[in-house]
């Protein structure tokens, strides 16, 4: 008998070691050691303690180095982001065959448009028309000029996908369908998609097929909180900010959006200083047709986004009117200038700097972002 019991509490000892020795293996492979195209689950940032009231001259500072939100990861089918990459969809290597152009260490790049009294695009000025002014100051000099629309593009389209937008997702992912289809050129522009509800999903990642993209936006399905500044954080941080040391890519994003947010782990003004550090263009699309009592209050968070980056806000009066405001941000992108110049007094500080430019000529308005972080040393 006592045998028998020393038997069995020997064989339980050994089955427990061996399930003990399975789990802890398994363990170190819960993540992977690099990221994949697919956000990966990991410990989200801590929540600040409250949002900063930050001017647009002069946003609260945050680290370059926090880590992006990354939430629960999403399965997909094959043609999503889980997909290894083949060289049309790789983002390192935005434009196959065309030379990176440096950003210089001292100098500063920025994207605008220009429009008449008319509010029509101005799109035959040249570099003397302009006149740049610097953290208050004329500039040294203004090392080049040229229209924008020449260089290749980087679009992030970002899709709510929260339960208050349920009504109307079926047109607007129709719209965005078709704006794709009619603003990426073949082996010269490419465009990522992510959804986000409680979670956020790349459903596809930088791509010049439109079929592809189609499919990735056609696959989102309406879910339930909103983490509108993560998914902004996100793609600025993860997917554009790489390219922002080369002045040969122009980087845009399109959020479709209500403009509430409900779960983030980032703040409004820290998606913003990461866009402004991507130097990324940002145009809202507010989903907000109902008139309620929150409409203009969620729009002009939308409205604070898109201004802060250089970009514009678009109010739709009904679904049927996105697809006309996804065709002017096309036209948008179609028309603008880019110029890189020297500050007069630049210094590697990390301190945010304003930006003014102006058009020498009455009754046009210039439009591109408030300003910049310098690098630090």
């Amino acid at each position: 008998m006592d045998r028998s019991r020393n038997t069995c509490i020997v064989v339980v000892v050994v089955w427990v070691s061996v399930l003990t020795g399975r789990s802890a293996a398994q363990g170190g492979n819960d993540l992977p050691s690099a990221p994949s195209a697919v956000i990966q689950q990991e410990k989200a940032p801590r929540a600040p303690a409250s949002t900063p009231q930050a001017k647009p001259t002069d946003p609260a500072p945050v680290e370059t180095s926090r880590p992006a939100p990354k939430p629960d990861m999403q399965q997909g089918n094959d043609e999503k982001a889980s997909a290894a990459p083949g060289p049309a969809d790789n983002p390192e290597t935005p434009n196959e065959g065309r030379p990176l152009i440096k950003k210089q260490v001292n100098e500063v790049s920025v994207v605008f448009t220009v429009t008449d009294k008319h509010n029509r695009y101005v799109k035959d000025l040249k570099e003397t028309d302009f006149k740049v002014v610097d953290d208050e100051k004329p500039i040294e000099r203004m090392s080049s000029f040229r229209r924008e629309s020449d260089l290749p593009l980087q679009v992030g389209l970002l899709i709510d996908a929260s339960g208050s937008i349920r009504e109307r997702f079926k047109f607007e992912q129709e719209s965005a369908i078709e704006f794709l289809n009619e603003t990426i050129r073949p082996r010269f522009d490419k465009a990522f998609v992510l959804g986000f509800d409680s979670s956020l999903e790349l459903t596809q990642d930088f791509t010049d097929s439109t079929e592809r993209l189609s499919k990735g936006i056609r696959s989102l399905r309406p879910g339930n909180a909103t983490r509108l500044y993560d998914a902004l954080y996100y793609a600025c941080r993860e997917k554009l900010l790489q390219s922002a040391q080369s002045d040969s890519v122009r980087r845009a994003i399109v959020l479709v959006s209500d403009g509430d947010d409900n779960e983030s782990h980032v703040t409004r003004e820290e998606a913003i200083e990461m866009a402004l550090r991507a130097d990324v263009i940002i145009y809202t699309i507010s989903t907000n047709y109902s008139g309620s009592g929150n409409t203009d209050k969620y729009d002009k968070i939308l409205e604070r986004i898109a201004d802060a980056t250089g970009g514009r806000t678009f109010r739709p009066f009904q679904p049927q009117d996105v697809a006309n405001a996804f065709a002017q941000i096309q036209d948008d992108l179609r028309s603008q200038y880019a110029l890189s110049y020297r500050p007069a007094d630049f210094t590697h500080d990390g301190r945010y700097r304003t930006i003014e430019i102006m058009a020498d000529h009455k009754g046009m308005k210039v439009r591109s972002r408030h300003g910049y972080y310098a690098p630090a040393e």
